[in-house]
């Protein structure tokens, strides 16, 4: 379940696997410059659905898409030149830039807002796999809860809330001593099909959230990331 991998030197063959894991609907967790998180691939409906029952989480704003590069942004959702060189100041880094969505996101990701949070993560074992996928994937940090609930998070049902409009809310806090600090610890989550470690503990953070649907820039949630610059 485990594979190690050396972030400065990734085994090709590793992320291959990781690749055709995802693109058959499974879950891996990975390490990100943040936080652990599970992933799927964004083009999967099964890997989002499982993805969802496993976590417990019904709110979307939990979920953000993980990129490689600022141009993958553009395939699914709006940013302006303005957007664009802030977000290419910030990137990669753990910043969360929360965006309106294109049409047909919604329907790509079941979404039920017309907002999407989208990073790039400092980390060289995300993009990796990104790269390798050929699309973006649909990440939620992952918690020491999703692991205490036999066979996954058991949300009967895996849609995301009702709402939208009136501007980018807050999502609840996740307490630190919900993060997992070693790769190791992430066995106990019932589900994931693989688990990418670097080898090293992650720190207990959380990314900063940047709601940018306004003409103005506003932190939603203050985490590594300092803002304003």
């Amino acid at each position: 379940m485990i594979e190690y991998v050396v972030p400065e030197n990734i085994d090709d063959r590793v992320v291959a696997k990781a690749a055709r894991i995802l693109k058959a609907g499974g879950l891996v967790a990975l390490p990100t410059d943040t936080s652990w998180a599970l992933v799927c691939s964004m083009r999967s409906k099964e890997g989002i659905k499982r993805m969802r029952r496993l976590s417990g989480e019904r709110d979307e704003r939990r979920f953000t898409l993980l990129c490689s590069d600022v141009s993958q942004f553009g395939a699914v959702c709006s940013i302006d030149n303005r957007r664009f060189r802030l977000i290419k100041k910030l990137s990669p880094g753990p910043y969360v830039f929360v965006l309106q969505t294109l049409h047909g996101t919604d329907k790509l990701l079941s979404l039920r807002r017309c907002e999407l949070g989208v990073r790039i993560p400092d980390n060289a074992v995300p993009c990796a796999v990104v790269d390798a996928l050929g699309a973006p994937l649909y990440s939620i940090t992952a918690k020491r809860s999703m692991a205490r609930r036999p066979g996954g998070g058991g949300a009967p049902d895996v849609g995301a809330p009702e709402g939208g409009g009136g501007g980018v809310e807050e999502p609840p806090p996740i307490p630190e001593d919900e993060l997992f600090e070693g790769g190791w610890e992430l066995e106990d989550i019932d589900g994931l099909d693989l688990i990418l470690d670097g080898g090293e503990d992650m720190p207990l953070r959380l990314s900063t959230i940047l709601d940018l649907t306004d003409d103005e820039a506003r932190v939603i949630r203050q985490g590594a990331g300092v803002f304003p610059l």
